[in-house]
């Protein structure tokens, strides 16, 4: 197979930005990779906190940790309160990263320390958060398919897998103390977010591009946030399954693309899609837009920092 060079062009897809702008309380942001601000303006919750993203070479060869300037300069540009500033979204009840690779997880005990919130998922996560010294009553460990209350918000976290390959499989077995290698930030437990506000409204927050089949059986959202990273690389077959049993499944009428930006990349500046050789998000578009236009669901692509409103 002849591998391409560059990466695709974020401006053939102009069209697919259009999740409305949130013009109420309720509303979804989108900060880079699977990390969401879901908020109703009062209560909040985070999936991943991932806002140091440090550049390619420190993160293969060095060690890589919490970049607290960064963390605080994002936090505040998102209008999250932490114990110094007041934003406007209200407390964040919760940082739920979707599995503990370090472009999810390695900022998320970081985040919860800084604005007083709870880390929630896995014995890998909570790992992360004894390592950076969070008090035990600041970490959740969450039990499968057990929907949590968290202020006006309830999550609920049902198992999943990594997109293949996992780079870095298995759990996380102690604490891990930054700054470490890539390697110490194993996968952990993978998970489908379901998060629902107390009016109803509902969304799917898939953060990676695997799937347990037939997990999502009884569960509803009506929207989808879905992780396409590397999904691209897969046959299109396990794109129709990835899309299947998510989507699909929990009955979805929009899917919003994440996971498709350059993570080496800050945040400072203007997103760009992975390169070739990390992904193919040509591909993945080509072959959701089919799926979508197939099953009457809007396809999206969020736009970074904007407050958005993608049950409208």
């Amino acid at each position: 197979m002849r591998l391409k060079a560059g990466r695709p062009s974020l401006r053939r897809y102009t069209a697919l930005f259009d999740v409305p702008p949130a013009t109420g309380e309720l509303s979804v942001t989108f900060l880079g990779v699977s990390t969401l601000l879901l908020t109703d303006g009062e209560s909040a919750i985070l999936t991943d906190g991932f806002f140091t993203r440090p550049p390619m070479l420190r993160t293969l060869l060095g060690r890589i940790g919490p970049d607290r300037a960064r963390i605080g300069e994002s936090l505040a540009r998102a209008g999250v309160s932490t114990s110094s500033t007041t934003g406007d979204t209200g407390r964040l009840e919760a940082v739920v990263p979707v599995h503990s690779h370090y472009d999810h997880a390695l900022d998320s005990a970081a985040v919860a320390e800084r604005t007083g919130a709870v880390l929630v998922g896995g014995e890998s996560t909570a790992n992360l958060g004894r390592g950076h010294g969070l008090p035990a009553g600041q970490i959740l460990v969450a039990a499968p398919g057990a929907p949590i209350e968290l202020g006006a918000w309830t999550v609920t976290l049902v198992e999943s897998h990594h997109c293949p390959p996992d780079r870095f499989p298995g759990e996380i077995t102690e604490p891990v103390v930054m700054p470490t290698k890539v390697g110490s930030f194993k996968c952990g437990e993978a998970w489908s977010v379901l998060a629902r506000h107390r009016s109803g409204t509902s969304a799917l927050i898939q953060g990676s591009a695997g799937f347990v089949p037939g997990a999502l059986a009884g569960h509803r959202a009506d929207v989808a946030y879905l992780g396409v990273g590397m999904l691209g690389l897969q046959p299109a077959s396990y794109i129709e399954d990835y899309w299947a049993e998510t989507v699909r499944t929990v009955g979805a009428r929009r899917a919003v693309l994440t996971h498709w930006d350059d993570f080496f990349r800050s945040l400072d500046q203007p997103l760009r899609a992975l390169p070739y050789a990390g992904d193919d998000l040509d591909v993945t578009i080509s072959v959701l837009s089919r799926l979508a236009e197939q099953d009457g669901v809007a396809l999206s692509l969020p736009t970074l920092w904007q407050r958005q409103d993608p049950w409208a």
